[in-house]
């Protein structure tokens, strides 16, 4: 038997041994107090930003076009408007209620003219919140362009609003 094969045989047990030294010793194997700081702070600095994940769901709710609209559904082969915007939110990681009102209630109101990409359009009359669309950008003759599932017999698509009786809100800074 060669030197090399008879080292390699006797490596388990040479770490075998070392290891109970170690132990022996009264060092700890656990990872540290620094370690699980490190980790942690590594994950958290490589997450996506809030933005990354704004942009995600909206390409989550693209992916949608043509899904048809049903009254409660939230996905993954049928919504309604609220219910795109939370599948696709919560699927991206961020937090978002399920119906249009609570919706517009956890959102930061902005002005429309701050609005981006993955934010939101909620319409609105005398009773309140009635439904919700994702802002996609400014088209033709500064007409807002959104994504949303406009009601039953319809798909989920792009729009332009129907009405101007709509207001602006953003999931950024929250």
């Amino acid at each position: 038997m060669s030197a090399r094969l008879r080292a390699f045989i006797a490596l388990p047990a040479l770490l075998l041994s070392l290891f109970t030294a170690v132990v022996a010793a009264g060092v700890s194997t656990a990872p540290t107090a620094d370690a699980a700081t490190h980790k942690a702070h590594h994950k958290a600095h490589h997450a996506p930003s809030q933005s990354a994940k704004i942009v995600h769901a909206r390409n989550l709710a693209l992916r949608q076009i043509g899904d048809p609209y049903v009254y409660g559904a939230a996905g993954p082969k049928a919504f309604d408007c609220s219910g795109l915007v939370f599948f696709s939110y919560r699927h991206s990681g961020l937090s978002v209620p399920r119906t249009s009102s609570a919706q517009a209630a956890h959102a930061r109101h902005i002005p429309k003219s701050r609005l981006k990409t993955g934010d939101f359009l909620f319409f609105a009359d005398g009773g309140g919140v009635y439904h919700v669309g994702i802002f996609l950008h400014w088209g033709k003759g500064h007409h807002a362009v959104m994504l949303h599932s406009p009601k039953p017999g319809q798909k989920v698509q792009r729009a332009v609003p129907w009405t101007s009786s709509w207001f602006a809100g953003t999931l950024r800074g929250r």
